[in-house]
């Protein structure tokens, strides 16, 4: 007689693996510190250590400078140190774009995607080249201001100065670890215990979150130890614990999380059992929403169990929203291609950091999207270095639907492809920072983009004319919710009066690093009375800012949130204390650097508003 509930054992097994894994997510660090410890214990001392600082910044997902400068750039992560050992705020070195959770409590905020693994809460990167490729036995982290935010430390089997690149590109955790609070602002040098590979690389990779952190985390410098030749492990390897087996296993067979998926989407032969029990009364839906829960590599696994699960695992009702970016190292072409018959109801895609180094061809990208891409509404794409003018015109052609489309650092792009994204009539939200856009393709998006809520051109330093393109906005953009213009350098009190007077549904404005606007033209507190729905305001390093128009924005924008001011010498302390008895709903006040606001002014203002948080950077 078969078995009557063969079906439901597969499943309980599945479910017992994933809980295990799940129990022991929390000592995995602490875990792999141990046997980093251990392994480096057993090499012998063959080789000479060679002691390297970063030679090139290759790559990076965002930074706190400007294009055209070295003030706060990743770039200053390149050579010695600038600033090490000493604390504090300094502009000589990399600082990320973004910290705490601010950024995901503003009117632009997005929606977090479903079925992120719980390792992977990487918000930014960056890529270090080093002169000699090593097998690595230590990296040291030069952490100068609110430490804390390093989580992942990865290797590539690439030389970026070959000129014969490799036929695959390999990445390796050397360490992983969660976000950390860490006690004090104060410097450190940040030295995980890492893993041992077995490539020499000299290509280092941080990956950070900063969502823990009071301010913006400051590095200055990375420093690379390894030896020329591998290191030969000790014989007293024969007693292993068999608890560390099937975690690591997995991490090494699945890379950053996942291998390439076309191992796990091609099954060739899957076991068909002649019932299968409590699943033949289950309804379909049901158990749709069960594997709902599962991330897309555990998909992968269990739709190798069986003909019943296969079919349940590759429903396209499990793809409607499909994020990639957790597994950047392993997505390739192949990926692409075996995922297209799951994809065919895709509407959320995440291509964020995929792609690069040849791993995603145009002509790859392309197919997928000419199957997938119909019912498309958000696109992520940050990141994606292999992205050209081909691509964008298939984006714009296979995608009627899109509504969001994230092309945020992606400066490979050449200025005259972003003209397509104007064929795309339905756009609500286009991330545009750090790209090479130029006014003629931007006007032409902003004339046929006119159900643009959410528009982000920070750091676009290729647009010649900020006045006229606020003018279109305030002209054509009337359901426009939030702005970033963070370090354009051509914004007059003109521009600003345009776009106040036709965008006045505007929540969010982010007019940090502007130089060229002066509060004695009015424009602050012509934007306060024509914006009263604002909710986060950014002037950062605005220096003419005044009483005056803080006292606008307390009499006209009492839903305020944030308000960034960082840098002004002309607020008083009075002032301050009227928009916080003002603003109810105030939760973010940055006054650092401002001359009048001391300490003792900061302290102060926290024991009357304690809802506040209020900051006061510093600089030893």
């Amino acid at each position: 007689m078969p078995p009557v509930f063969p079906m439901l054992t597969v499943l309980s097994m599945f479910y017992y693996m994933c809980l295990r894994r799940r129990a022991r997510t929390a000592t995995r660090g602490e875990m792999n510190s141990r046997r980093a410890i251990e392994s480096n214990t057993r090499a012998l001392p063959i080789n000479v250590e060679i002691v390297q600082y970063a030679k090139e910044v290759l790559d990076f997902s965002s930074h706190y400078g400007s294009e055209n400068s070295m003030s706060y750039t990743m770039w200053n992560l390149a050579g010695i140190p600038n600033v090490y050992p000493s604390s504090g705020d300094f502009t000589q070195t990399a600082v990320f774009r973004t910290y705490g959770t601010w950024w995901d409590r503003c009117p632009s905020a997005r929606l977090p995607f479903k079925r992120t693994p719980s390792t992977f809460c990487s918000q930014d990167y960056v890529e270090l080249a080093f002169e000699e490729p090593v097998y690595p036995t230590a990296v040291h982290i030069l952490e100068t201001y609110h430490p804390g935010a390093v989580v992942r430390i990865l290797a590539c089997s690439a030389n970026p100065y070959s000129q014969n690149p490799p036929a695959e590109v390999r990445w390796e955790v050397l360490w992983s670890d969660e976000p950390k609070k860490v006690n004090g602002p104060q410097a450190r040098q940040f030295t995980p215990c890492i893993k041992q590979i077995n490539f020499p690389t000299n290509l280092i990779r941080l990956e950070v979150n900063s969502s823990l952190l009071d301010y913006y985390t400051e590095l200055d410098a990375v420093v690379l130890h390894g030896v020329k030749e591998r290191p030969v492990l000790s014989l007293k390897t024969s007693m292993i614990d068999m608890n560390d087996i099937d975690e690591d296993e997995d991490e090494e067979k699945f890379g950053c999380g996942m291998d390439t998926l076309n191992k796990q989407f091609s099954i060739v032969a899957l076991r068909e059992w002649p019932t299968n029990g409590y699943f033949d009364k289950l309804p379909y839906e049901l158990i749709q929403l069960i594997l709902s829960h599962l991330t897309v590599p555990d998909l992968c696994r269990l739709a190798q169990t069986c003909k019943l699960l296969y079919q349940h695992c590759c429903d396209p009702l499990q793809y409607i929203h499909l994020s990639l970016q957790p597994y950047w190292a392993r997505i390739n072409d192949t990926s692409l291609e075996y995922l297209q018959s799951r994809c065919t109801l895709i509407q959320w895609l995440n291509l964020s950091w995929t792609g690069n180094r040849g791993a995603i061809s145009v002509s790859g990208f392309s197919r997928f999207l000419k199957v997938c891409g119909s019912e498309l509404v958000r696109l992520e794409l940050s990141c994606g270095h292999f992205l050209n003018e081909t691509c964008l015109e298939v984006i714009t052609e296979m995608c009627p639907n899109l509504q969001e489309l994230n092309l945020s650092s992606c400066d490979k792009i050449p200025p005259q492809a972003f003209n397509h994204i104007a064929k795309v009539g339905s756009l609500k939200r286009l991330i545009l920072y750090r790209t090479k856009v130029e006014q003629t393709a931007l006007l032409s998006i902003l004339n046929f983009c006119s159900e643009l809520q959410h528009l982000s051109l920070g750091s676009c330093v290729m647009i010649e004319d900020y006045d006229l393109i606020a003018s279109m906005m305030g002209a054509k953009c009337k359901k426009l919710r939030s702005l970033d213009l963070w370090r354009c350098k051509n914004i007059t009190e003109s521009g600003i009066a345009e776009l106040a007077s036709g965008c006045q549904l505007l929540e969010e404005l982010d007019l940090g690093w502007c130089p060229t606007l002066q509060s004695s033209t009015g424009c602050f507190t012509n934007l306060a009375r024509k914006l009263p729905n604002l909710q986060k305001l950014f002037l950062t390093a605005n220096r003419s800012v005044c009483d005056t128009d803080i006292e606008e924005l307390a009499a006209n924008c009492t839903h305020l949130r944030q308000l960034d001011i960082l840098g002004t010498r002309m607020v008083s302390p009075a002032s301050l204390r009227k928009l916080l008895e003002s603003c109810k709903d105030l939760s973010l006040l940055d006054v650092s650097f401002c001359s009048q606001i001391d300490n003792r002014v900061v302290l102060e203002l926290n024991a009357n508003f304690p809802n506040v948080f209020i900051k006061k950077s510093f600089t030893q």
